[in-house]
């Protein structure tokens, strides 16, 4: 049942367009595992402006917010999500004749953002091809990617040529910040816990050769094929489970014998231990179990403690 009053429903009515706010909308089909409940109000933002529009309008009206990317990385409850959730497709991008990348946090950055990077012959960005993200996204987790070519067997950070970017803060205000404010580590940014949003971002580019950029696409993509399943037929959402360092999450779980594991739709992808698929009809409940079992398994067996690194949202 919708949890939103209806003073609050006409509040983001009024302020988003009666027709583009959505009343009970399933979430399942904008996440890359296929699975999520209604949300109470479902709205798109195809703009930075609609983007900051439809936060404030929320915090005005007293209503829980979630900003949607791609839906990579994340859980949703299979009782959907108590408030509203803002779908961020705002993806207008450019790019300033010495190299300085201006997009919006909606865009895509595989293909969409590096295909156009590498289009205008700037490089920076070519080495996350294949890596399911917006640029939001790609900020909130400082995304980072383990080249396999040759000369290249170093983990790759996005921050590493991030520039600025413009936030609207909790407060309601617009700010731009630099490279230092986000306090970027390994899978983590101030924003897991600022309260900011990401509007837009600056990413500091160098002249570079489309062949070249084009071939290390082109090994990233093969790399990533041998070794992640494909989310047009088996959705996932990444890596479940946290790294440990020297060790691998998904080596301990292979080691456990867990390849193939299955609880209700849910699988332990034989391609990666640290990756669970949706063989179809697959819910959040079945993901949850199946993160029990692995936990437990992996303690008992190997005495270490997993935690889950997929965001939990929603209710489940």
């Amino acid at each position: 049942m919708n949890s939103l009053t209806p003073s609050q429903l006409d509040l983001l009515q009024r302020a988003l367009g009666p027709t583009r706010v959505l009343e009970e909308h399933v979430l399942a089909p904008y996440t890359t595992f296929k699975i999520g409940g209604p949300a109470d109000a479902f709205y798109e933002a195809t703009s930075a402006d609609e983007l900051s529009t439809a936060i404030q309008a929320a915090r005005k009206a007293d209503i829980p917010c979630f900003v949607l990317g791609l839906g990579a990385n994340i859980l949703v409850g299979d009782k959907g999500f108590r408030g509203l959730v803002i779908r961020n497709a705002a993806r207008n991008m450019s790019m300033s004749p010495d190299g300085v990348l201006h997009v919006e946090s909606g865009a895509i950055v595989w293909p969409d953002v590096i295909r156009y990077a590498i289009q205008c012959q700037f490089a920076g960005l070519e080495h996350y091809a294949g890596i399911p993200s917006t640029v939001g996204g790609a900020l909130w987790q400082n995304l980072h990617f383990l080249s396999p070519a040759p000369k290249r067997e170093r983990t790759m950070f996005i921050d590493e040529v991030f520039l600025d970017a413009l936030l609207l803060t909790p407060e309601n205000t617009l700010q731009q910040v630099n490279h230092e404010y986000f306090g970027f580590g390994y899978d983590q940014s101030i924003l897991h816990h600022s309260g900011d949003i990401v509007l837009s971002a600056r990413f500091n580019l160098e002249k570079g050769d489309q062949q070249n950029m084009n071939r290390i696409v082109d090994e990233n993509l093969a790399w990533r094929k041998e070794r992640h399943p494909p989310l047009e037929t088996e959705p996932s959402a990444g890596s479940i489970f946290q790294k440990i360092e020297g060790i691998g999450a998904g080596r301990l779980i292979d080691e456990c014998g867990m390849k193939g594991a299955r609880q209700g739709g849910i699988e332990i992808t034989q391609r990666h231990a640290n990756i669970m698929i949706n063989r179809g009809g697959g819910t959040a409940s079945d993901v949850i179990k199946l993160i029990e079992r692995v936990v437990t398994t992996v303690k008992d067996q190997k005495g270490h403690i997993l935690k889950p690194e997929i965001a939990m949202i929603g209710e489940f």
